[in-house]
């Protein structure tokens, strides 16, 4: 089912006029709120509905609240909305059994919304649909938490973020890792210096499988269009996607498809650049461009099965993201190298410690600089329980900033990784004016810039929440620098 074109035939243009312009989304990213609702009191109880809950949507977020709302947490799980009949039963009977309620049922979301009464939604729909029910429910004055990616494209990621900040309400982006206390230990390091000048984040993600990416989701002989509202699925009156027949395989393994996901970019690249970009403290890229393609997993797909993004930000950092659909054991190590020295995770998400491996002495000019072990505090629960909890606690505070993936840090990860997707797409290269939330073609002024840093001396730049002064980032002239520079009408200059 390929199908060119990055809006798939919709004008998106269309759905972000009805909050503002780019650049005034931006601006949004400034303050929050002051009207935010009252927190909840230890009285009162959080009414949560669920859209979309499928196969993420299901096993992580509704299996999640039901624990914790045994275990006494002040949440009710009241409401379901999906377009497949049988999945909303199945959800339903699920808390029922758990919760001992029978939540009511619906098609709509938005018929949700308006009845029941909510203070909370779970979104688990398909990429396409998540930034028009983010805002929708946070307009709606409703917390949310949304499965990541948080957006389909980086214009819908400012929108969110606009909405957020008027809101004043919680919301949390399901990149459940960065609920570990690793990624903020390790800023903490960066911050005070441990690395020297930090040059480059490294990550990512490797799979492998015998029948190809997302084809394990299973497809259902009672997935007919009976059962299923696919003009709805699809969005075709909301302007999300364009009309098209009934295919359990596009309704089930949507990932596969660019006008529903992005492949490896959005659910896969999304998880290990959040956790890069919370452990560094970066936010939005300046320059992107992505490579690969489909090399081996020719089964209908659009996304790739090879894929590479480089992003390279203003903090003087770059960002490096690796993958190989077809290959699992020979993974690349997650690290973040400075001039003084690297943090060297491994692979996966969780970890019980990290290494440092310091420069040699002839660079660093510290003899006691050693590699060693760095303990990690490794909680008993799953990240998913984390994430959830966190997100629960933060609705409690009446905080929108106590997330540990707030809607900013997920609108700084989709831009990333999807200027990656369409670079490779287009075969274009991103600039990425973050203080306007402009895209533009590449030029020369990238190089041109650090070009001119270098020619005027310095200094270097750095990540943000920087303590440590100058250690790790400048350079020792040899005396016999002195003897450089241009020679004017046949005289050396003034040391030569």
């Amino acid at each position: 089912m390929s199908q060119s074109g990055e809006s798939t035939g919709v004008d998106r243009r269309d759905f972000m006029k009805t909050t503002g312009t780019a650049a005034a989304m931006a601006a949004g990213l400034s303050t929050f709120a002051t009207t935010a609702a009252s927190a909840a009191g230890s009285n009162e109880r959080i009414r949560i509905g669920f859209i979309g809950p499928g196969g993420r949507g299901f096993g992580a977020h509704v299996k999640t609240l039901c624990k914790q709302k045994n275990e006494g947490a002040n949440i009710d799980l009241v409401a379901v909305a999906d377009v497949y009949s049988e999945q909303v039963d199945k959800v339903c009977d699920y808390i029922q059994k758990e919760n001992g309620n029978s939540p009511a049922k619906y098609v709509d979301y938005r018929d949700m919304i308006e009845k029941e009464n909510l203070d909370a939604v779970c979104i688990g729909t398909p990429d396409h649909w998540h930034a028009k029910q983010i805002v929708d429910s946070l307009e709606a004055g409703l917390h949310v938490y949304c499965e990541k990616p948080m957006t389909k494209f980086v214009e819908e990621a400012l929108q969110v973020v606009d909405a957020w900040r008027k809101s004043g309400k919680v919301m949390q982006v399901g990149v459940q890792s960065t609920s570990l206390p690793v990624w903020n230990q390790v800023r903490e390091l960066i911050n005070d210096g441990k690395l020297g000048k930090v040059l480059q984040f490294q990550t990512e993600y490797f799979r492998n499988s015998d029948m190809g990416q997302w084809r394990y989701y299973a497809l259902e002989k009672q997935m007919t269009p009976k059962t299923i509202d696919w003009k709805r699925w699809l969005g075709v009156e909301e302007g999300l996607a364009e009309d098209m027949p009934f295919d359990r395989a596009v309704y089930k393994q949507w990932r596969r498809f660019w006008p529903f996901g992005s492949g490896m970019f959005t659910d896969l690249f999304v998880h290990r650049t959040t956790s890069m970009l919370k452990a560094t403290g970066l936010m939005y890229p300046g320059r992107v461009v992505g490579a690969g393609g489909l090399y081996l997993e020719y089964d209908g797909r659009d996304v790739p099965d090879v894929a590479t993004v480089v992003a390279d930000f203003n903090e003087g950092v770059q960002g490096l993201v690796n993958a190989t659909m077809c290959n699992q054991e020979t993974r690349i190590n997650q690290l973040i190298r400075g001039h003084f020295g690297s943090f060297v995770f491994g692979n996966g998400e969780q970890f019980d410690s990290f290494k440092f491996v310091p420069e040699r002495p002839q660079v660093t000019h510290d003899s006691s600089l050693k590699e060693e072990d760095i303990a990690v505090e490794t909680p008993k629960e799953s990240t998913t329980y984390l994430h959830f909890k966190n997100w629960v606690d933060a609705i409690n505070a009446n905080d929108p900033k106590a997330c540990n993936n707030p809607p900013d840090l997920g609108a700084a990860a989709i831009t990333t990784v999807i200027l990656g997707a369409r670079s490779y797409r287009e075969g274009r290269v991103f600039h990425f004016d973050a203080s306007s939330g402009t895209i533009s073609d590449g030029d020369g002024s990238w190089a041109k810039k650090w070009e001119k840093i270098s020619e005027e001396g310095g200094p270097a730049k750095h990540v943000p929440g920087w303590t440590a002064g100058d250690y790790g980032s400048t350079l020792r002239d040899p005396d016999y620098m002195k003897l450089a520079g241009p020679w004017v009408n046949g005289n050396p200059p003034e040391n030569g």
